[in-house]
């Protein structure tokens, strides 16, 4: 579905990814593993086009991929990103309306009436504006915008970073549904429990390359890899 052939990225003069390849399949979850600075985030704002790509190429669905972020979006590809990016001077409704007015169509699977009942929550606070959300609350808003677009792959950042607990499994309970789905999920995560039991594939990230590719049964067999690339 979308394939990263040897890429290299980074920020202005800073190169972070040095030939970088992976795959993530149709109707997978593929995690991307990986300790702090290791290029997790970078390769997922260069699959975005929010990074420039200095060379290696990325396929999505047999074709190269769009350069614009619209065009990336549009081709079916939504975003949740670690600093999650709702309006805060919008309120609940009107975050997700942009988005179904945007991407919303005819016969759509998801649909504001949908995504109110994966996230109940969101329905109590409507018209609560997005400097009034808990965090959590704010990431549920984050993905809820995002199925909105009606992707056909869904990337996350992050999505547990600083969620308290019961918020963590409310998350984790959600994205697993969507994979029960079938919807196609690209997963960062530092939470080594959380990635490894949504995840069907697993890649692991150590200075800007893969150093490491397998299952998610593979990788929590593995102690090794798990010290030496994840400190776990």
């Amino acid at each position: 579905m979308l394939e990263l052939k040897s890429i290299q990225s980074g920020y202005g003069e800073t190169q972070v990814l040095y030939g970088l390849s992976l795959e993530a399949k149709a109707g997978r979850v593929l995690a991307i593993l990986g300790r702090n600075g290791a290029g997790k985030s970078t390769t997922l704002k260069t699959i975005m086009g929010l990074l420039p790509l200095k060379s290696g190429e990325i396929v999505y669905e047999g074709k190269p991929i769009a350069t614009r972020p619209f065009d990336i979006a549009q081709a079916g590809i939504a975003y949740v990103p670690e600093t999650r990016d709702i309006f805060p001077s919008l309120s609940v409704r009107e975050n997700l309306e942009i988005a179904a007015k945007r991407f919303g169509r005819a016969g759509a699977d998801w649909t504001m009436e949908r995504v109110l009942g994966l996230f109940p929550r969101l329905g109590e606070r409507l018209d609560n504006g997005g400097t009034q959300l808990s965090g959590g609350e704010q990431q549920m808003l984050s993905i809820a915008r995002a199925l909105l677009m009606n992707p056909r792959l869904l990337i996350l950042d992050e999505p547990t970073e600083g969620l308290a607990p019961i918020i963590v499994k409310l998350i984790h309970d959600k994205l697993k549904e969507l994979k029960e789905a079938g919807l196609s999920m690209i997963l960062v995560e530092q939470n080594f429990g959380f990635a490894t039991s949504l995840a069907d594939d697993v890649v692991v990230v150590g200075k800007g390359q893969v150093v490491w590719t397998g299952s998610a049964a593979d990788i929590r067999a593995n102690e090794d890899v798990q010290h030496e690339w994840l400190g776990v």
